[in-house]
């Protein structure tokens, strides 16, 4: 049996989960999430408590049964405290800033790239530190509007100059003055 699987999933306070079938629907305090799982795995909510069964043990679905319960409490993660990815703008003349909702990035080329959030997604910016904060209630969509920005210039090797997550190591490579024959 999945490990993951079997933990049951407490609800914290102000969060309300209704259970449709396959369909879940998640309501809290930052928003609310719905989504529509494989009719294989049975959702029951005991209490505070949701748990997560699975019907057979065929290996595609013992593999949905884990995930099943992954998304799950990241939806009622994402209701009650949301999520969070930061990223750091590194470079010399390289700075992030805000024009209302929309993020303006100054990153080395001819023009300045604008990136307009989608639905449900805040972006916040610290200019003095050049960090660009992406918040949301959706871990997925945060974790993908934080990876386009950072393809927009991803940090290159040679004196790391770039978009890149916080706290990621950057592989530096010697260039020119570092060969040896």
């Amino acid at each position: 049996m999945s490990r993951i699987g079997r933990m049951p999933i407490e609800l914290p306070k102000g969060v309300k989960v209704t259970i449709d079938e396959n369909v879940v629907r998640v309501e809290g305090p930052k928003g609310n999430l719905e989504h529509t799982f494989r009719p294989e795995i049975s959702i029951q909510l005991k209490e505070n408590l949701l748990t997560i069964e699975r019907d057979t043990d065929e290996p595609k679905v013992r593999a949905f049964h884990g995930l099943t319960r992954a998304l799950i409490n990241n939806m009622v993660i994402g209701v009650s405290n949301g999520f969070e990815k930061v990223l750091q703008v590194e470079g010399v003349g390289y700075r992030p800033e805000m024009d209302g909702k929309d993020l303006i990035l100054h990153v080395g080329f001819s023009h300045d790239v604008r990136v307009r959030p989608p639905e449900g997604i805040t972006f916040d910016v610290d200019t003095r530190a050049r960090l660009i904060k992406v918040q949301g209630i959706d871990k997925q969509l945060v974790g993908h509007v934080a990876a386009d920005i950072r393809k927009i210039r991803p940090p290159e090797p040679y004196k790391g100059k770039g978009i890149r997550y916080q706290g990621e190591y950057i592989r530096r490579k010697a260039g020119k003055a570092g060969k040896v024959t």
